[in-house]
């Protein structure tokens, strides 16, 4: 019955945190989490931060969520964060104030910033909790405060600072937090806000938070300090169609009366109920469009041009420039360079071009698609030129979007090919 279950039940990653425990290493996750997720009808699956898992992830699939929690700090790299004016004094006060989270796990940052994309790139359900939300606004272009006491405490006034962490008083520690309307976590919370006010008092244990939030996002709650304590994609947001990309900053699930398991508010553990909903409604899209497909097997001459035509599917979106409408400058000069790019290293072969031409290739004017696809070399050395300037991570932005359009290709053409296999039968059966 149990390994039924597990076939049926959705499954949630869940990167664990690595502590010390009689002088070894213990990968661990809050309990409060596991317990919320599995209530809601999921399954938990646990990846182990351990080195080498960040290349090993397609081995956790299906993945039909993801949650990610608690941690040490985000590396600063990953941001503007080694742009701080922060002075080495300044720094060196925050690392012994805060020694328990100031250790940089690069291991679990790749692991988590590699799931963050993976989301993104597949609309899977993605829940952020403290670190989580973080990591999340990162993976989109957002940075963060390396210390909010140095960087934010002392440019607000003193009615309006407020203590984001008390390492004596974890679980009761309580800040308030100004709700915005309209949002889910307006809705979550409408039975406990008081008119007028839109205030509620929350659980929180960081001393970074969200400092530029990346453009995709929409604040749904502010501390007193003016510092973003819940955000979501409006776009990425409907949890009965599988949508769900949100971070919180502060701890719902810890939100609990003292010695009870009882919330502060009956809107506590909403974003884990909604949350495991998309991610039920995600797995269900995934079965629903996968159970025709599997069952096709493509000969060996139908593959070969299932292969080139979404090769030519994926280069021809990036080649064509009214094709994506308007877009801000800087995207436009990104899709520029990879348009560069790909014309001056993705060259057809003389074969692969002829079967194109056999097969009506993929725009109206074969000819002068080729033409754009012939290897030049002066626009070759421009687009490595700027492509050396770029970040790592805008240059895996890059690969993934290509990756995520080669994916989308594939899939459209699979069904579309499916579908002429199936005329093509039903009218010999005639």
């Amino acid at each position: 019955m149990a390994a039924e279950l597990s076939n049926v039940l959705p499954r949630v990653l869940i990167v664990s945190r690595r502590t010390v425990r009689k002088n070894k290493f213990v990968d661990f996750v809050g309990e409060y989490h596991l317990d919320l997720i599995v209530s809601y009808g999921a399954v938990p699956v646990i990846v182990p931060r351990v080195t080498g898992v960040h290349l090993l992830l397609d081995s956790f699939e299906p993945v039909h969520g993801v949650l990610l929690c608690e941690g040490e700090d985000l590396d600063p790299s990953l941001y503007d964060g080694e742009e701080s004016d922060l002075s080495p004094e300044e720094l060196e006060e925050i690392r012994r104030i805060h020694a328990s989270d100031t250790s940089i796990d690069k291991e679990k940052d790749t692991i988590e910033m590699r799931l963050a994309k993976l989301c993104l790139e597949r609309n899977i359900p993605y829940l952020g909790i403290c670190r989580g939300s973080q990591v999340l606004n990162v993976a989109c272009g957002g940075t963060l405060y390396l210390d909010i006491g140095k960087e934010l405490t002392h440019k607000v006034s003193e009615n309006q600072r407020v203590q984001h962490i008390d390492y004596d008083n974890y679980d009761d520690h309580r800040h308030v937090v100004k709700v915005v309307k309209n949002t889910p976590l307006s809705d979550w919370f409408r039975d406990s806000l008081e008119d007028g006010k839109n205030e509620i008092w929350v659980n929180s244990y960081h001393h970074q938070g969200v400092k530029k939030l990346a453009q995709r996002f929409v604040p749904m709650a502010f501390a007193p300090d003016g510092l973003i304590e819940g955000f979501y994609d409006p776009d990425a947001y409907n949890p009965d169609e599988g949508k769900f990309i949100m971070g919180l900053q502060f701890h719902p699930e810890r939100m609990r009366k003292n010695d009870s398991d009882a919330f502060d508010y009956p809107g506590c553990p909403s974003a884990y109920r909604e949350f495991v909903k998309a991610v039920v409604a995600y797995q269900k899209k995934l079965v629903g469009s996968s159970n025709v497909p599997k069952s096709l097997k493509l000969d060996q001459q139908m593959e070969m041009k299932r292969r080139i035509l979404v090769k030519s599917f994926s280069i021809a979106r990036n080649l064509y420039k009214d094709g994506g409408g308007h877009m801000p400058p800087s995207k436009q000069a990104e899709l520029e360079v990879g348009a560069e790019f790909l014309e001056s290293n993705t060259a057809l072969t003389q074969e692969q071009q002829s079967r194109l031409k056999q097969m009506g290739a993929t725009v109206r004017n074969a000819s002068s698609y080729f033409n754009k696809l012939q290897l030049n070399e002066e626009k070759g050395a421009l687009a490595r030129k700027l492509m050396g300037r770029m970040t790592v991570e805008q240059l895996y932005d890059f690969i993934s979007f290509y990756h995520m359009m080669e994916q989308i290709c594939s899939e459209v053409l699979e069904k579309k090919l499916h579908g002429m296999v199936n005329d093509h039968h039903a009218s010999s059966l005639i």
